[in-house]
């Protein structure tokens, strides 16, 4: 009988979920909206549910390149991994600190309470409990774009700013468990403006989609543009402020890379979250000003973008679990 794992996203909009074997094949990924404002018992019972309707309707997994894998052998539950918003006491599945994002998250016992919902189905399974980034970043670790590459720095910008220092496929935890916490490095561009932890300074505080949009309005661009897709379009269009407050937010990056490449050599760097996509106004101006920064034996580091999309975490958690399996 082989074994597969469930494995989950769970972010502040949507909470999605896969079964995943030992080689990477994932099932069809379903998908909840996360009822982030009603407290953390409503989370994990949204949670639970979607693991009951995975594990029931989970169908054939498929191989990422396209193939579909055994489906005559019958599948054993072997664990759970979770990948979430927040600083993660993963030996305890526990949440140290988190932004808003989710209501009263910090101090939720996500572990023990997958495991009083899911007893039933699981048993005495695993539950693995990490930081999204870190399994966004070992999801791409193991099958995506830093596959095969023995330290990365895997950075997501996004409605936040996170990252991950990925080590021989595994994702460095750090002692307090906030390796890779970029988000909140001070960044000279961020001066006065406040981050979404409360302090004033940090990287997110410019460098993330919502804070880009911020920007572009303080600069003095028009109110009609609603969010930071619309704040792009019009950059893409030559409208000044909103190009002068996609580069500023790109820079910002850029400069915060380098400084942790500098700190750290990884042999590359990946970037994902909804940015990297934006386009190349934002990319060129990242990656320009990263390498501009970075002394001669670094100025070539790989700057790659993320491959596997909104499945890396999910793969990243699934594969967090299966670490823990006999």
């Amino acid at each position: 009988m082989r074994d597969v794992v469930v494995g989950v996203d769970l972010g502040g909009t949507k909470t999605a979920a896969a079964l995943v074997d030992a080689t990477g094949a994932v099932g069809p990924v379903r998908s909840v909206p996360t009822p982030a404002q009603a407290g953390p018992d409503a989370v994990l019972d949204a949670v639970a549910g979607l693991v009951r309707d995975v594990v029931t309707h989970g169908g054939p997994l498929t191989a990422a390149d396209g193939t579909a894998t055994d489906t005559q052998s019958p599948a054993r539950i072997a664990g759970l991994g979770v990948g979430t918003a927040g600083v993660v006491d993963t030996s305890t599945g526990t949440i140290l600190s988190a932004t808003d994002a989710l209501k009263d998250w910090p101090g939720t016992d996500v572990r023990g309470g997958l495991q009083s919902r899911l007893r039933e189905l699981l048993g005495e399974a695993p539950i693995t409990v990490e930081n999204d980034v870190d399994a966004h970043a070992g999801g791409e670790a193991w099958l995506g774009a830093a596959a095969g590459v023995p330290s990365v720095l895997m950075v997501a910008v996004g409605t936040g700013v996170g990252a991950s220092v990925v080590l021989d496929g595994r994702p460095l935890r750090g002692a307090h468990h906030v390796a890779g916490e970029m988000g909140h490095l001070p960044s000279p561009d961020a001066r006065g403006l406040r981050c979404g932890c409360g302090r004033l300074g940090h990287l997110e505080a410019i460098g993330s989609g919502p804070a880009l949009h911020r920007h572009y309005l303080q600069l003095g661009g028009s109110p009609d543009a609603a969010d930071t897709r619309a704040v792009y379009a019009r950059a893409s269009a030559g409208e000044e402020f909103a190009a002068q407050a996609v580069a500023t937010s790109a820079q910002a990056v850029g400069r915060a890379i380098a400084g942790v490449v500098t700190v750290l050599d990884p042999a590359a760097v990946v970037v994902g979250g909804g940015m990297s996509q934006a386009g190349p106004l934002w990319w060129d101006a990242m990656v320009a000003t990263a390498r501009a920064e970075l002394i001669e034996p670094l100025a070539d580091i790989p700057v790659l973008p993320s491959t596997l999309g909104p499945v890396a975490a999910v793969l990243g958690a699934a594969r967090t679990a299966l670490r823990q399996l006999p």
